[in-house]
């Protein structure tokens, strides 16, 4: 991999004043590095109770201004005899990820492979056939040069791109309108076990498997509202693509290995306006999670994991339409009232996917700022008499 001194992934905070036993949180992204980190202004959303309230969706109040403590993570190099690592890297050196569900630079899917590049891991992805195309041409063309950048200077590497539609389990599976169809025109193996054949091919086995991927066709809709075929289709492409690509992944990946996906709050909390069947969909991922883990255990020691992620701005999530009120409402309510960067999520991936975390398997784990603990929405004017502790930077 062309990446040249990322082999292992330190945490530290950025402010000097800070002890050397507080340097240990999850939490940066590429503007920190260069200083050009700037806080954020939400407006808060008023609620009655809890983060299913619509009423969360509809009050505003006056924006509010927060600084929040600056975080980096730190790209080490591997020890010397003159200068040793200090503390307890993270170190991906001579592991290979394939992580399925990357087409552009600001989800979390390439969150996730930022930070296993850093660690030291070689990085394959899997891109929806349609968007294959324009992310190939971006990276070509250097629109994604800004967004490789790791925290040591150099640039992720991506070994290889394939073709990708994990709603298709084998070629027997495609219907005739998607063969014909023009934006897979020119496009092949590009089925789940067709891509897991190619991968094997190429490079033999990898070590970590990501699913990053979820579509809904009708997630605007109310539950009610909702047909089979669109309930059915949430099912397919959010939750049982992740049990396809685990099955034929399996083969490939080492003992010993990590499988992460991702998943969300709505899995078991009201979040209304996620609708079209996803909900449904999260809390099959999280169910699966735990057999897989069992199964995936048993036959060859691979981990299974999955991280409920808080809102992210990221394209994808836009199709939902109130991202950035859900941002406000996670922001105002969270323990930790700071909006989450795609880089907490990524470093968590690398943490489970290291062998740091070499006894946890079957888990739900959450990098929400805390959100998911909460059962009320501490920003209602019920609270307002209340002494409600405030973000103190």
């Amino acid at each position: 991999m062309a990446t040249t001194a990322a082999s292992s992934l330190q945490m530290a905070t950025a402010r000097p004043c800070i002890s050397s036993s507080s340097r240990r949180a999850f939490g940066s992204s590429s503007k920190m590095l260069n200083g050009n980190f700037k806080g954020a202004s939400w407006s808060k959303l008023s609620s009655t109770c809890h983060t299913s309230s619509v009423q969360s969706f509809q009050r505003c109040f006056t924006s509010s201004s927060m600084k929040m403590d600056k975080f980096v993570t730190r790209a080490m190099a591997g020890a010397s005899e003159n200068k040793p690592v200090s503390g307890l890297p993270i170190d991906l050196k001579g592991k290979r990820a394939f992580i399925a569900g990357v087409a552009d630079d600001n989800g979390y899917g390439w969150a996730i492979a930022k930070s296993l590049a850093a660690a030291g891991a070689e990085i394959l992805v899997g891109t929806w056939v349609p968007a294959l195309n324009i992310f190939e041409s971006s990276l070509r063309r250097g629109k994604f040069d800004e967004s490789r950048v790791l925290p040591d200077g150099s640039l992720m590497e991506i070994t290889k791109v394939y073709p990708l539609d994990a709603v298709f389990d084998n070629p027997e599976d495609v219907p005739e309108e998607i063969k014909t169809n023009k934006r897979y025109a020119g496009s092949s193996n590009w089925t789940v076990q067709e891509a897991a054949e190619c991968v094997k091919n190429d490079f033999g086995s990898i070590d970590i498997l990501v699913h990053s991927l979820a579509n809904g066709p009708e997630v605007v809709k109310p539950l009610l509202e909702t047909s089979r075929k669109g309930y059915l289709a949430a099912i397919s492409a959010s939750s049982y693509s992740y049990v396809s690509l685990l099955k034929h992944f399996l083969p490939i990946i080492n003992p010993g290995g990590s499988s992460i996906s991702l998943t969300y709050i709505a899995s078991e909390r009201i979040i209304p306006g996620y609708g079209g069947g996803m909900s449904s969909a999260k809390a099959a991922l999280e169910s699966d999670t735990r057999v897989l883990a069992f199964e995936a255990g048993r036959r060859k020691g691979i981990r299974v994991n999955t991280i409920s992620a808080g809102p992210l701005r990221s394209r994808a999530a836009k199709a939902i339409g109130f991202i950035d009120m859900m941002i406000d409402y996670s922001s105002a309510n969270a323990p930790l009232e700071k909006e989450l960067s795609a880089d907490e999520v990524g470093n968590t991936a690398a943490f489970l996917a290291s062998p740091l975390a070499s006894a946890i398997t079957g888990g739900v784990i959450y990098v929400d700022n805390g959100l998911n603990a909460m059962g009320v929405g501490v920003d209602s004017p019920i609270f307002e008499n209340l002494n409600i502790p405030k973000a103190q930077h």
